[in-house]
């Protein structure tokens, strides 16, 4: 058994310390430009490796799993098991996220004053977002269907926030590969599996780097929020204290709830192994605050240490990166109302019945869209009449959130994951010796 300061999970969570340690330094001691400069770099290139490898890891690893199945059927019946239960997590996550902003009220802790200088401070940041999500309105009610057929395979994977496209194209290759003679099939699939391997033996190189990642990336967000004035921060968080907690008792209560209920229905895996097999992830997911560039190590962890088959991981996982935002769809929810008690507007039954439906569809209609998380909040502000400025209030801690709500959004990935592959009978043994 590897010692403890061995183990992946505690060296990426004592880079996350480190990391904090040093912005809060870099902060007071006035010296946030190093950090900025020299520092941030590094988690800033360990983001681009493991997006990198996003693209071409889906790819393999999908093509190899279609061709080994033998019933088209069962490609069809998982992917309809799949959206199922994202659609109803996500329903699920807003409405648990409506019930605690109702019960915390955190609007009305709000000072005006600082409601003020909250919406002149920020108020600019909110106009291409606003634009974006009118953009999004502006299509047709089917245009996320069209989105999924790319007419271009290279422009699609020069892009992680085209990863449905990927997964098309995979199946597409895959089914190919099946239906023409075996023996001409049969060199394809051997390069595609030997491929799939080097991917995952470069995803272990780059775990090395891992911690170091972890700590610049998690300094150059202190500095970010910061600066150098660390009074600044404490003061903005003070403020938006009871959002920020209202956000966090939601997403907590999603994990506890929605997820525990998930494997106790469809897994008789232990939930707290499933954490242990996940940590890793989860880390990553809350320092880099992107499922895409999380997705090679959430998809090597399912597989190696879950049990979930790679037939499953590799194609559940991508979609969910893509359209399953619960936590995000709970920061919609915490983030409209907050706003629209903030500014004193009151919200009916039904306005906030239109948030559940809103959120659930815009976290399906944005998901390649960057800044996915603001442009949903736009589109649900602006379904229930609510002024889109409001943004500005919370915009100050929306980074730090952003972080937390990641890492729900790839545990709620790898929970479904281990749902299909139960109910697909492809759920294995879990290996945790190395943790």
């Amino acid at each position: 058994m590897k010692k403890w300061y061995k183990q992946l999970h505690w060296q990426i969570m004592i880079g996350l310390i480190l990391g904090l340690i040093w912005g809060l330094l870099a902060s007071i001691a006035g010296f946030s430009g190093f950090t900025v400069d020299y520092i941030q770099p590094i988690g800033t290139i360990f983001i681009n490796l493991l997006k990198l490898i996003a693209v071409p890891l889906v790819l393999a690893s999908l093509i190899v799993g279609v061709t080994s199945l033998n019933d088209m059927t069962k490609l069809s019946r998982m992917g309809g098991k799949t959206v199922a239960i994202y659609i109803v997590t996500t329903i699920c996550a807003i409405t648990i996220g409506l019930t605690v902003v109702n019960i915390i009220q955190p609007g009305d802790f709000l000072p005006a004053e600082t409601q003020q200088e909250l919406m002149s401070g920020y108020q600019e940041n909110i106009e291409g977002s606003t634009q974006s999500a009118q953009e999004v309105m502006d299509r047709s009610p089917l245009a996320f269907l069209v989105d999924i057929v790319p007419e271009n395979l290279f422009a699609s994977a020069s892009d992680n926030g085209n990863m449905l496209q990927i997964v098309f194209v995979a199946i597409l290759l895959g089914i190919g590969i099946i239906q023409i003679p075996k023996e001409k099939g049969e060199p394809l699939i051997t390069f595609f599996d030997s491929f799939n391997d080097v991917i995952i033996k470069i995803v272990d190189y780059i775990m090395i780097i891992a911690p170091y990642g972890v700590f610049a990336l998690m300094a150059g967000v202190i500095v970010e929020l910061a600066g150098d004035d660390i009074s600044q921060a404490l003061d903005l968080l003070g403020a938006l204290g009871w959002y920020s907690l209202a956000v966090l008792i939601g997403l907590l209560l999603h994990v506890l709830i929605v997820y525990s209920s998930l494997f106790k229905l469809f897994s008789k895996m232990k939930f707290s192994d499933f954490f242990k097999a996940i940590r890793p992830a989860i880390l990553l997911g809350f320092s880099t605050s992107s499922s895409s560039a999380t997705l090679p190590v959430t998809m090597d962890r399912m597989e190696n240490n879950a049990g979930v088959d790679e037939e499953v991981s590799s194609f559940v996982l991508p979609i969910g990166a893509t359209i399953n935002m619960d936590g995000t769809s709970l920061y919609q929810a915490v983030a409209a109302v907050f706003i629209s008690q903030a500014l004193g507007l009151d919200l009916s039954i039904a306005q906030q019945i239109t948030i559940v439906l809103t959120a659930t569809l815009a976290s399906i209609g944005t998901a390649g869209v960057p800044g996915a998380g603001i442009i949903m909040l736009v589109i649900v502000l602006q379904a229930i009449e609510v002024p889109v400025e409001g943004i500005a209030l919370i915009l100050g801690v929306d980074r730090i959130l952003d972080m937390c709500r990641t890492a729900v959004n790839i545990t709620g990935d790898a929970a479904v994951s281990v749902a299909v592959a139960y109910t697909e009978g492809l759920l294995g043994d879990m290996h945790l010796e190395d943790d």
